[in-house]
């Protein structure tokens, strides 16, 4: 739990994990690629169940933190997974198309002033029945964060732009499911299904930390499962999770 932090992360990763659980069931021994891969949370879950994963990240701090968790883990999931540093703009120099049988792009379109021309990229990778896995921020749910917190002129400022600060100060941009379910299936991996991510716990401060009440923070995460899953809910959640098959 230490390596996932506070509270937001903590939720953000351990749904995003149930989630692709649910869409790798049956799959066996993977070729994943994640790119943004950060400190190699769904990573390493994805090479201690058995897949193959390359890790991609351009920021060597975080790098350096996943290189220093695989250091730790067996032999056998070592020898699954390996760490380069990039982006996903280098992956179509690095690997051909169809070289994998998933692709991890999470919290990284949201960096990027239009995602079309990397869901495009990542889509060549994809091999025949491949799944797409994106985790965007969600453009309709943009006001409320705002306007928990009584700025009201960043949430007016949110009906009418994609654009806003994210709570590192940095310049993002947000998704709408519409607009994504257009793009995937434009490059030939449409819309499989969707979630939502943190509907309940995206307005918690910065230094909040999970339960230390382990009946507590399953009943957490279990609210915020079901809340992911169900409408009107899920279209207000902070985060989409959307998946694409090839």
């Amino acid at each position: 739990m230490d390596r996932l932090g506070g509270l937001r992360n903590f939720v953000r990763q351990e749904l995003v994990s149930r989630q692709l659980a649910e869409q790798l069931a049956g799959r066996t021994a993977q070729r994943v690629l994640d790119i943004g891969c950060g400190q190699g949370t769904q990573a390493l879950r994805l090479a201690r169940a058995g897949h193959y994963v390359t890790g991609i990240d351009s920021d060597p701090v975080a790098l350096g933190v996943a290189q220093g968790a695989l250091a730790e883990e067996p032999p056998e999931v070592r020898g699954r997974m390996q760490l380069l540093s990039g982006d996903g703009h280098q992956c179509g120099r690095w690997f051909g198309p169809r070289s994998f049988d998933v692709v991890l792009c999470h919290g990284v379109l949201m960096y990027l002033p239009d995602p079309d021309p990397m869901i495009a990229s990542l889509a060549r990778l994809l091999a025949p029945g491949g799944l797409l896995s994106l985790l965007v921020r969600n453009r309709d749910a943009l006001a409320l964060r705002p306007a928990a917190a009584g700025d009201w002129r960043a949430a007016l400022h949110a009906f009418e732009s994609d654009r806003y600060y994210n709570r590192l100060g940095l310049a993002a941009r947000a998704d709408r499911l519409a607009d994504l379910s257009v793009t995937l299936s434009e490059v030939s991996v449409p819309l499989r299904h969707w979630y939502g991510v943190r509907v309940f716990t995206d307005n918690a401060p910065d230094d909040a930390a999970p339960p230390v009440d382990g009946r507590q923070l399953a009943q957490l995460l279990e609210a915020e499962d079901r809340a992911g899953r169900t409408d009107p809910y899920r279209r207000i959640a902070a985060l989409l999770h959307v998946i694409g098959a090839k």
